[in-house]
């Protein structure tokens, strides 16, 4: 492998350079073992480069493919959803970090509400007379009602903010799928 190939390699692991380092490596070898594949088909270092892409786009597409797999959170899913926010530009500096932060704030106040609701409406029903649950409600300082009615309006607006963080968390990873595209168009 000459030179050139080595700094597009080094550039690709660069790029990549957030990801843990086992799933750098790897990355950098199905790379290598493609770009060895190439050459012993006889392909110049030009036409191996242009079958490539750009390497930012090309780690850009791994890091979308990793993010695709799967649905639930982990670090390493956060971590790679930073690298993948190093590489993708001007657009995902608005787009993935609005979703990032919308998805578990929806999800979390969605989980949430009702729980709070339901001690709220607990205590009102067995009259404990529980500290500061006057300050919890939906409706708080606008209309007064009863904490049963407003459990159960609780439980209306906390399954909204629950599929409202489900939505967001799918539209990043679906932006991600769209923005990895660049991988599956790739001969390698």
């Amino acid at each position: 492998m000459n030179a050139t190939l080595e700094k597009y390699l080094d550039t690709v692991d660069k790029c990549l350079k957030p990801l843990p380092t086992s799933e750098r490596v790897d990355i950098v070898k199905e790379i290598k073992s493609s770009i060895l594949e190439m050459e012993s088909e006889n392909l110049t270092t030009e036409q191996i480069l242009d079958r490539l892409g750009k390497p930012k786009d090309l780690a850009k597409a791994y890091l979308g493919d990793l993010l695709s797999k799967g649905s639930g959170f982990s670090w390493k899913r956060f971590l790679t959803v930073c690298a993948f926010y190093s590489i993708v530009g001007f657009s995902g500096m608005f787009v993935i970090p609005c979703l990032a932060i919308m998805a578990p704030v929806f999800i979390v106040c969605g989980i949430a509400s009702p729980l709070l609701m339901a001690v709220k409406m607990i205590d009102y029903i067995l009259n404990l007379g529980l500290p500061y649950m006057e300050n919890i409600g939906v409706f708080t300082g606008l209309v007064e009602l009863n904490p049963i009615a407003e459990f159960v309006a609780a439980l209306v607006i906390g399954i909204l903010l629950f599929l409202a963080g489900r939505g967001c968390w799918k539209l990043l990873v679906n932006y991600c799928k769209k923005v990895s595209k660049t991988k599956s168009d790739l001969s390698i």
